[in-house]
């Protein structure tokens, strides 16, 4: 059998794990791929969370992102609170481009997006992922783990005629800033400081720190 870098990462408390149900609070198809990396077996319950805070009220992008990923956890752990089999481990996580700390949306419309691509190029910007770990126990209390990854992000000097034939092949319409570095706008990215899996969505490797420590920890301290 072929095991993975980030399954031996969380060997320590496999056991434990094998033994919890875990709930990704996301339908993201990019999340559920990477979580699937670590040879977790986890379920997937979407937030209904409606994504409409003032981000004016955040003094930067990734406080932003961690209330929004603890938004929607709390979301869906109150929807499954009262379920036959309450969830031991619920996995929320928001993920947002910013340049010049400013918070970058989805593209409105193929307009929105060519300006969005020509903000981006030759120049750097960065990907917020907040993620949060909301840990159940035996005796009814809980404990939260709230955190943040960033990467930047070098896009190359992009021509005109390139930033309109890649929004012409539709791919930037569901993505924050205008791009999927994994995938055809991969191809924009001249560079990377930090973690790939943080810019696709979910910052593998902090996760698995993070999870080693959360099931090593007794109490009930948010981090």
């Amino acid at each position: 059998m072929c095991i993975n870098f980030f399954s031996i990462m969380l060997q320590p408390i496999i056991s434990e794990l094998s033994l919890s149900k875990i709930v990704l609070a996301s339908g993201s198809p990019r999340r559920k791929e990477i979580l699937k990396s670590t040879g977790l077996i986890f379920n997937i319950t979407p937030s209904n969370f409606d994504e409409n805070l003032d981000k004016s009220q955040f003094s930067s992008p990734a406080e932003y992102v961690k209330e929004t990923a603890r938004r929607k956890t709390q979301e869906v752990a109150e929807r499954l609170s009262n379920s036959g089999s309450p969830p031991s481990l619920i996995i929320g996580a928001d993920t947002v481009v910013a340049l010049d700390k400013k918070i970058m949306e989805k593209p409105a419309d193929k307009s929105d997006a060519i300006d969005m691509l020509t903000k981006l190029s030759g120049r750097t910007h960065s990907v917020y992922t907040g993620v949060v770990l909301n840990k159940a126990f035996q005796d009814g209390t809980h404990q939260q783990v709230i955190f943040h990854e960033a990467t930047d992000v070098k896009f190359g000097n992009l021509p005109a005629d390139v930033i309109k034939s890649y929004v012409n092949t539709g791919e930037p319409m569901d993505k924050a800033g205008g791009y999927g570095i994994q995938a055809l706008g991969g191809t924009l990215v001249e560079g990377i400081h930090g973690d790939y899996y943080n810019v696709v969505g979910f910052p593998l490797h902090r996760f698995c720190i993070e999870m080693l420590k959360l099931y090593e920890r007794k109490g009930n301290t948010v981090s």
